[in-house]
């Protein structure tokens, strides 16, 4: 199986567009220091050929062209992603779908509750009907979006997309709008959660064994937005669960047997994003390693 990393960067990207936060600086002025990012997605293979895309960001015009195993290969048009998976309806999940309107078929998968909301809003139809099929999946139902990859999906603490919300959203709900992929093929697992409010231990049991985790690593301290000055809401807010501190991602997985750890989805002010920073060095010997765009795994 392989695995590209096409964006290890939370909504927003890195750096953000309109944000001068110490980070978001240094990534203008020192990309040696700090690594731009794009929004968070992935693609997974079988085989090398035929692609699972799994969320559709904002950027992925530019990650398709950075990788070329993506690229056309035959014809006057084509393209070598044969499905699209969405694992929640984040505009940084599926804005990118806008962008794959150009005639060329895939099969668009996710739950009733994710595809609901992109059902339910008309300029998604630029996905003609009768060219991207739309197919909704139960959880822990298993299924192969591309012949040779087995993907089951189930869910995972979260909350509904920020352009969902109203007075009865429910932050750490296990419902079918925040989900993460179990990724199999030729033997191999990999685990694919970019958005997590809390780990369980259920969560503990699902995982326990991969041969890669790709997790959500929005934030090192719940409080890196407003540490950096540039907002008020906490990880927990937004349905991160933050690396360190109380029930953090990285000793609540700890106990967990995972060949490799590697966060992504993260935010332009976690610190963890600085090469060669104690907090880079911190997270780094717990065993993690902090995604970046165009990383790459063969499992």
């Amino acid at each position: 199986m392989r695995v590209v990393i096409l964006g290890s960067a939370a909504g927003g990207g890195l750096p953000q567009w309109n944000c001068r936060c110490p980070i978001c600086s240094l990534a203008r002025a020192e990309p040696e220091r700090v690594r731009p990012r794009t929004q968070s997605s992935i693609a997974v293979s079988p085989d090398g050929t035929d692609w699972l895309l799994v969320n559709a960001s904002p950027d992925i015009r530019q990650q398709l062209f950075d990788n070329p195993v993506l690229h056309p290969r035959e014809g006057l048009r084509h393209s070598p992603i044969r499905a699209v998976l969405l694992t929640n309806g984040d505009v940084d999940h599926v804005a990118g779908l806008l962008t794959l309107r150009e005639g060329q078929p895939f099969t668009l998968y996710g739950t009733n509750g994710i595809l609901g909301s992109v059902n339910d809003n008309r300029v998604f139809d630029v996905m003609a009907a009768d060219v991207v099929r739309r197919e909704a999946i139960s959880l822990d139902e298993t299924f192969e979006p591309v012949a040779g990859l087995s993907v089951t999906l189930f869910s995972v603490p979260g909350k509904v997309p920020l352009w969902l919300e109203d007075e009865t959203m429910q932050i750490g709900a296990e419902t079918e709008t925040t989900v993460g992929a179990m990724i199999e093929a030729g033997g191999k697992r990999l685990a694919y959660i970019p958005g997590c409010a809390r780990v369980t231990d259920g969560l503990r049991a699902r995982i326990e064994g991969v041969d890669a985790l790709l997790f959500d690593g929005t934030v090192l301290h719940d409080d890196d937005m407003i540490r950096a000055g540039v907002g008020t809401k906490t990880g927990w807010r937004m349905g991160h669960v933050p690396m360190r501190g109380e029930g953090g991602s990285v000793e609540a997985l700890a106990p967990v047997a995972i060949g490799r750890r590697i966060f992504v989805h993260i935010n332009n002010t976690n610190p963890v994003l600085v090469e060669g920073s104690s907090e880079r060095s911190d997270v780094e010997s717990a065993g993690w390693t902090v995604g970046h765009d165009g990383l790459a795994l063969t499992l």
